[in-house]
């Protein structure tokens, strides 16, 4: 795994801990788009790099 979508991945455990676990305000829910936009990003680079390489 890279980097981006370790971080991804990250974001996503920390909003699901805000959101269940907390009264989550609205910030907490950009923590959701950003690791999904980061798990999209590393699998369109991850491809496309790969697709290079052929």
């Amino acid at each position: 795994m890279d980097l981006l979508t370790i971080a991804g991945i990250a974001m996503l455990a920390l909003w699901a801990a805000g959101t269940f676990a907390f009264d989550a305000p609205g910030i907490v829910h950009g923590l959701l788009t950003l690791g999904v936009f980061l798990i999209v990003l590393a699998a369109v680079r991850r491809s496309a790099k790969a697709r290079g390489a052929k």
